[in-house]
């Protein structure tokens, strides 16, 4: 068994790995491997691509994923090996904070780990059409202007540094602007659509702008608001599960400002 990081030539040998129900792992890896922030690693068995993962670390924080195994190689230690791997690069790097979101099968691995449970993510999916699209006058087209506060609405209620992640992408986002005063956006091109808002009136709007045409959705459910809304817009909640969990030392966020993640490898 070989541990060594994941190159683009490597992109081409993973596809059996990929998991029904998941985003495209080799566009995922792609963009692992040209992100600085990112270290995707690869476990070999005689030439063969047997497991992967990926350790993304955000400042103070690191995070642990796609954290995948090849059917026919489970059993053999090699999720374990993985996981470990993964932490010794996020500790390298000064990180005391390692987060992930768990699937139902991986759970038991990572608490194996000490991983400790800190809340769910609630999947949701439309099975009704929604009424005529309403959007807020209050919703208006990104600026340059609202760089930096965007950067820290994002950072206060995450509780990381996600602006090597975010910000590249903050060209095409929206913006809740009340009086003046920003208190939400919403990112439609960094994977699955963050929505992050100070208070439930510029969640709840971005939510209605950004679900209309939308037949998915997940956000934790610490965020009461943005579920109840998300029912009477058609959706209901699926039997998916995605459990957030942390090894090292906590940190402060807002799981109730969340009213969309960015995906299951960020939060």
């Amino acid at each position: 068994m070989k541990i060594d990081f994941i190159s683009n030539d490597d992109l081409t040998r993973i596809g059996h790995l990929q998991p029904l129900g998941w985003s495209d792992i080799i566009s995922e890896f792609n963009f692992y491997i040209s992100s600085k922030f990112c270290y995707p690693i690869k476990v070999t068995e005689n030439n063969k691509i047997v497991g992967i993962g990926c350790s993304i670390i955000f400042g103070n924080s690191g995070w642990l994923a796609h954290i995948i195994v090849d059917e026919n190689f489970r059993g053999k230690g090699i999720g374990a090996t993985i996981v470990q791997n993964l932490l010794d690069i996020i500790k390298s790097q000064g990180v005391k904070t390692n987060l992930l979101i768990a699937t139902a099968m991986g759970l038991p691995l990572y608490q194996n780990f000490g991983f400790r449970i800190v809340t769910d993510y609630i999947f949701m999916q439309r099975t009704s059409a929604a009424d005529q699209q309403q959007v807020s006058p209050n919703i208006i087209a990104y600026k340059d202007e609202f760089r930096n506060e965007i950067l820290r609405m994002d950072k206060k209620v995450c509780g990381e540094d996600r602006s090597l992640l975010i910000e590249e992408q903050l060209v095409n986002s929206f913006i809740f602007s009340n009086n003046g005063k920003i208190s939400g956006f919403y990112v439609p091109t960094l994977k699955e659509g963050p929505i992050i808002a100070t208070d439930v009136e510029s969640g709840i709007e971005l939510m209605r702008f950004k679900y209309f045409n939308k037949g998915k959705a997940v956000l934790p459910s610490n965020n009461q608001a943005g579920i109840n809304f998300l029912k009477n817009f058609g959706f209901e909640i699926t039997n998916t599960v995605g459990v957030r969990m942390i090894l090292g030392d906590d940190i402060e966020w807002i799981p109730e400002n969340i009213f969309s993640r960015i995906g299951g490898n960020f939060g």
